[in-house]
């Protein structure tokens, strides 16, 4: 059942689902997120369930307020104090040292658990009726099956897990990318996802320079979204240079291969005569800030058209792409 975020009596119907155990499907800048009361262990493990989720991978917790931090996070550096400062409420999450006895579920086992303050407006009107039931933190993983495109519009909840659900429609998501998570457990800030936010921003508000690991990092707690294969439509996805994608297309082309092409591409690409019906060309948008916004919309596009395989230019190598470049990059990773 989808409900109108903008009435107060929605907001009222989604606060008592989760003070009862039920999951919610919640709108937040980022993506919609599949939630659950984040200190009902019971609770949690049906996201677990719903999304066929492994229970040791950990969820994020969404509070109302940087005030109920607290009651998950058994302490909180300086540096992470200057980071919630100066982003929350907003798309970042912060991995902290978690509380023993509360949120173990969430945490998926981990002595430390991801915390964040979403923006969106609903979203914080749910949590602060919520906490007023006794519900003081939501996990909220993205509103899909696991490893699947994400949502970013209510409908797309609903064509995940059925009218059974309730959700709330918040409208579309302005964000569009899961958010940035940077994990604080460590002495210094340490990258483990990249988003809007980039590197060079949350080393200037926290006074601390940003570790961004190259490499798989041995040392670093769990975290959504960071799996190699993750975000994946039906189609293959594959990431090509704009020379390597207009080869591609010349070349089939003149294979003459059944089935549609879907291309999403910042540059001009030619499509030889005549077969115009193999490929489903769509603009790249030139922000890195547009592209998030569609991009998850785009990918769950092209799957509708019911492409094989979905060609993408490789967005540009700078700094405010690469939560975009990240997002793709896991989608076109084969699945183990």
């Amino acid at each position: 059942m989808i409900l109108d975020g903008q009435l107060p009596s929605s907001i009222t119907a989604a606060a008592q689902a989760l003070q009862r155990g039920e999951l919610l499907g919640l709108p937040t800048e980022t993506v919609y997120g599949l939630a659950a009361d984040a200190g009902n262990d019971q609770a949690v493990a049906k996201i677990f369930e719903a999304k066929g989720r492994p229970a040791n991978h950990p969820l994020i917790v969404h509070v109302a307020s940087a005030q109920e931090v607290t009651r998950f996070a058994s302490s909180i550096p300086d540096f992470a104090q200057r980071l919630m400062d100066a982003f929350w409420p907003g798309p970042l999450t912060l991995i902290l040292p978690r509380r023993p006895e509360v949120a173990a579920a969430a945490a998926g086992g981990q002595n430390s658990v991801g915390v964040r303050c979403p923006s969106h407006a609903t979203a914080r009107a749910v949590l602060q009726a919520a906490q007023a039931l006794g519900v003081y933190g939501v996990a909220a993983p993205s509103a899909n099956l696991f490893g699947r495109v994400s949502p970013t519009t209510a409908a797309h909840v609903a064509g995940e897990f059925g009218e059974g659900l309730l959700i709330i429609d918040g409208g579309a998501c302005e964000v569009g990318i899961e958010s940035t998570i940077v994990d604080c457990t460590r002495g210094v800030p340490v990258l483990l996802r990249p988003g809007v936010l980039t590197p060079q921003q949350l080393s200037a508000a926290c006074g601390v320079a940003v570790v961004t690991p190259h490499a798989p990092d041995a040392d670093a707690p769990r975290a959504s979204g960071t799996l190699e294969s993750h975000y994946a439509p039906t189609a293959k996805v594959q990431l090509m240079t704009a020379t390597d994608l207009q080869k591609a297309v010349d070349a089939y082309a003149h294979a003459q291969t059944q089935g549609a092409v879907a291309i999403w591409s910042g540059s001009a690409v030619r499509i030889p005569p005549g077969s115009a019906g193999l490929f489903k060309c769509q603009a790249m948008p030139a922000s890195a800030q547009d592209c998030a916004h569609q991009l998850f919309a785009q990918l769950r596009s092209f799957d509708a058209q019911g492409v094989a395989h979905i060609w993408v230019e490789i967005p540009p190598l700078t700094p405010p792409w690469d939560g975009v470049r990240d997002r793709l990059t896991r989608a076109a990773a084969p699945t183990r």
